[in-house]
């Protein structure tokens, strides 16, 4: 299970900031963030290195693309094409808007596993859901706070209701009520424990899910948050990217900005 966090028109001076971990099994080798594509844009984002592709991409002209899978009672069909390239298709152009109008009349829903995701930029916020089926789902979102984990957006999960609290809570402590204060308190909510529901859950499919998987971040055998990462979308200039290679519980956040003027031998040291 993933978690999503994209706060759109909201702080004046960062018209969108993304927050989110990256949850996954221990032994599934990952980067947690490197340059995914030089140039035409220049993309950054963490990489899978068993499947390809990212679960979070954000290019240098502000559009940020980020992925939740949709649970399946069968589990991922692995015939079918990776998630993660999905993330990086709409990261490829100069504006949410001109990404959402285009990435879905090029891509066949059944080539994909269930997902959804969230593109936005400076001026828009998209969600997008893709069933393996059928036509893509767009929705425009109106400025606000939204929380996306593995579950639709609406009706709000139980996760995405406390994690929601979390962050009101967290911004109400911060001074600093500007992008940095709003990035500070975003990162503090990534490296909570607190369950959102306290005791285990039996799913449709008969499987169970311990409570720790509905904390914002996830410690459980074998599996849990992997990295986390935060984007500050300015009212100009490219985005401020910060990343933890590990737990943020337990690892810090650190700058990343770099990479977007990083020669290849910087590039290479950032990501290993």
């Amino acid at each position: 299970m993933c978690l999503l966090i994209a706060m759109s028109g909201v702080v004046a001076d960062a018209p969108l900031i993304v927050a989110a971990n990256r949850d996954e099994r221990l032994d599934r080798p990952a980067v947690p963030m490197t340059v995914l594509r030089e140039h035409g844009p220049r993309i950054l984002g963490g990489r899978d290195e068993l499947a390809g592709g990212t679960w979070l991409a954000v290019n240098e002209y502000g559009v940020v693309a980020g992925l939740t899978n949709q649970p399946s009672a069968n589990g991922r069909d692995p015939s079918k094409r990776s998630r993660g390239e999905l993330p990086l298709a709409f990261a490829g152009y100069a504006t949410a808007a001109e990404a959402v109008a285009t990435v879905p009349k090029t891509l066949n829903a059944a080539d994909y596993n269930s997902c959804w995701l969230l593109v936005g930029d400076r001026s828009t916020l998209f969600f997008i859901g893709i069933a393996g089926h059928g036509e893509p789902e767009v929705e425009q979102l109106g400025p606000g706070l939204y929380v996306l984990e593995n579950a639709p957006l609406r009706p709000k999960s139980a996760k995405a209701e406390f994690v929601t609290g979390l962050i009101s809570s967290a911004l109400s402590m911060q001074r600093d009520q500007g992008a940095a204060g709003t990035v500070a308190a975003l990162e503090s909510v990534l490296g909570s424990h607190q369950p959102a529901i306290p005791e285990a859950r039996t799913d449709a499919a008969g499987r169970v899910w311990p409570p720790e998987v509905t904390a914002a971040c996830v410690h459980v055998e074998g599996y849990g948050t992997r990295s986390a990462m935060t984007v500050m979308v300015p009212t100009s200039g490219v985005p401020s990217v910060r990343v933890a290679d590990g737990r943020p519980c337990e690892s810090e956040l650190r700058d990343a900005t770099g990479l977007w003027t990083a020669s290849a031998s910087i590039r290479s040291a950032a990501s290993t």
